[in-house]
């Protein structure tokens, strides 16, 4: 169950209408998950800073479970995600970061319970 939080400065008009679902069948790929775990939103029109500089960034939080658990991983999900945002967006690596966290079962609330017991 993943959860994919991108936050970007640039305006909402500048987006695809469709980069929600184009971001999670990206992602759902790249981690090898089903398309329906997928949880993905999009925050346009933030004010945010990358590497000292306002000019158009991306921040993207990639959350889940078993799957961002190493620099080895992370290594590949970062190309591929990379990859995407490059070409979807036009902004050039160095105003993207992605920042990978590891997921405990216990953390993720679904169904009135946690997933550790899904």
């Amino acid at each position: 169950m993943p959860f994919i939080e991108l936050k970007t400065n640039l305006p909402t008009g500048s987006l695809s209408e469709d980069l929600v679902k184009k971001l999670s069948a990206c992602a759902s790929a790249t981690l090898g998950k089903p398309d329906d775990r997928m949880n993905v939103v999009i925050m346009p029109n933030c004010p945010m800073m990358v590497s000292g500089s306002c000019t158009p960034c991306v921040m993207l939080t990639v959350s889940a479970i078993g799957v961002t658990d190493t620099a080895e991983k992370n290594k590949e999900h970062s190309a591929k995600l990379f990859n995407f945002l490059t070409k979807e967006l036009r902004l050039s690596e160095d105003r993207i970061v992605i920042m990978f966290q590891t997921l405990q079962p216990h953390q993720v609330g679904k169904k009135g319970t946690v997933m550790s017991f899904l």
